[in-house]
């Protein structure tokens, strides 16, 4: 096929569009054999092999790991920030008409402090044009590359390791869930000055809004409101009950660990567990204070009692039953014994839950990724399917055919590539209007799945996941053809291996 037709320009020209309506109804034939292979989105996906028959000691992060939220939360938190704002940082009172947009950011994206645009960026630190905003309007591809000199984000203006903007970087990048108000905080604020010819310190707007959202969980306001009105705010699942009471049959040992003050955690746990839930855990940390907890070797653990007072005695054993306060690693290691590979942890925060653990402790970890789910779902979906399948193949085929030089050959190939753009905005949109899914962006892996790969065992939408699997499965990563490899070289035909919808639900 990559031969130069003979004959005229017309000739060629119906050449390549024979070829076009080839690749047209071959996909059409493919779509049906993949819509009977659909993806299950309560499955658990792996980046390493891993055996639960190994894995003696449980543990879990609370918030969007044991707990999950309703949207009023974030709405709270944006509310929270921006009333802040106004009333300490004596912002104009005109934000306040701002309201909160669910739909406006996704986790995972990167902010330039010093240029106060939000985006997306793939694994190879190339900025997805289309995907940058100054405000709440989006920046024109032609900005994008003459403020970054192209689209690439050179290292060492990245953000730091744990996605912190410092030490002279400018980009933070926003993995908690918590942060999706922070992005629509920082996004409205800017809107308002701009819009207003307002002069303002990108860098100062950036620390005032941080700030204001970190005040809102460190003077209580989030934490009362949830604790006054835990119907409204808390999503209740009986299945957290489930998985937690399933590893306790099967003896496995389990411990907490959260940032998340002691009252807060236990009107949750009583809420979506039971008042025994204690009973279910041997060790249960509150404020430890993550990602410092997993390095700082000084800080002792200190005893919660009863009534939430921070008791001094010094810890010899952290006991069953009991709520401790801040600590370190090493001293619960050292107490515990609990050590290596045998130990699997879950959190929803790629940095602070999960990176020090598998890169410096050999623990097992366990990603809960809530957005998992629906993206899933929208990946089933037949109109997705048929996008996809044609996108994948026109790619191949613009590939094969750009060997074709005359004139009226490349007429036909720029006609094919302004399809195959409009093929990718709308692929973009069936996620997110403004920034598309959370791990791809056109063709590369988002920058959040590259840390999501490289720190996580597994990912799952929920831990409710764990009950369709028994305590002793090994989970084994797809071994996907590298880009020198054939596609045959994987582990067999797609239904042997992906854990699919179907499956789940003949059973």
């Amino acid at each position: 096929p990559c031969a130069r037709p003979p004959g005229t320009a017309s000739d060629r020209k119906r050449y390549l569009w024979e070829r076009y309506r080839e690749a047209k109804r071959s996909t059409e034939e493919l779509v049906p054999s993949i819509m009977s292979n659909l993806l299950n989105p309560d499955a658990i996906f792996s980046n390493n092999e891993m055996s639960l028959s190994d894995i003696e000691i449980y543990g879990f992060d609370y918030d969007y790991t044991l707990v999950f939220y309703s949207k009023h939360l974030h709405t709270l938190i944006f509310n929270a920030a921006r009333d802040l704002l106004i009333n300490e940082h004596r912002y104009p009172a005109e934000i306040r008409k701002y309201e909160y947009d669910p739909n406006f950011a996704i986790r995972g994206l990167h902010y330039d402090v010093q240029r106060a645009v939000l985006m997306k960026i793939d694994a190879f630190h190339y900025i997805q044009l289309g995907t940058v905003y100054r405000g709440l309007s989006v920046v024109p591809d032609e900005e994008v590359i003459e403020m970054y000199e192209g689209s690439h984000v050179p290292l060492e203006q990245m953000s730091d390791f744990y996605g912190k903007s410092s030490h002279g970087n400018t980009m933070k990048q926003f993995m908690d869930i918590f942060s999706l108000p922070e992005m629509s905080l920082l996004s409205c604020v800017n809107e308002y000055f701009l819009k207003n010819n307002i002069d303002y310190e990108p860098v100062h707007l950036y620390k005032d809004v941080k700030d204001a959202i970190r005040d809102v969980h460190i003077k209580g306001i989030m934490y009362g409101a949830v604790e006054a009105d835990i119907d409204k705010y808390i999503c209740y699942a009986e299945q957290t009950r489930a998985v937690l009471a399933k590893l306790a049959d099967h003896g496995k040992k389990m411990f907490l660990i959260t940032n998340s003050p002691s009252s807060f955690v236990d009107k949750g746990m009583s809420y979506i567990v039971g008042k025994d839930w204690r009973d279910l855990f041997d060790v249960v940390i509150v404020q430890a204070e993550k990602p410092s907890f997993f390095n700082d070797k000084r800080r002792p653990f200190r005893k919660v009692n009863e009534k939430g007072v921070l008791l001094w005695d010094k810890i010899y054993k952290l006991q069953k039953g009991q709520i401790y306060k801040q600590g370190n690693l090493y001293e619960f290691l050292k107490l515990t014994g609990w050590r290596g590979s045998k130990v699997l942890y879950f959190g929803d925060h790629i940095y602070s839950d999960l990176a020090d653990l598998t890169l410096k402790h050999g623990w097992r970890t366990g990603a809960i990724i809530p957005e998992l789910r629906s993206e899933l779902r929208i990946m089933n979906t037949e109109q997705y399917i048929q996008t996809m399948t044609w996108l994948q193949t026109l790619t191949g085929l613009l590939e094969r055919m750009q060997v074709h030089r005359d004139a009226e050959s490349q007429l036909v190939l720029e006609e094919w590539k302004r399809e195959r753009k409009e093929m990718r905005e709308m692929n973009k949109s069936f996620f997110n209007a403004h920034f598309g899914s959370l791990f791809r962006t056109d063709q590369n892996p988002t920058y959040f799945l590259r840390r999501l790969s490289r720190f996580a065992d597994i990912y799952m939408a929920s831990l409710s996941c764990l009950l369709n699997y028994d305590v002793s499965h090994t989970f084994y990563p797809r071994r996907t053809p590298l880009q020198h490899e054939l596609p045959a070289w994987s582990d067999g035909p797609p239904t042997c291996r992906l854990p699919l919808l179907q499956a789940a639900q003949a059973k």
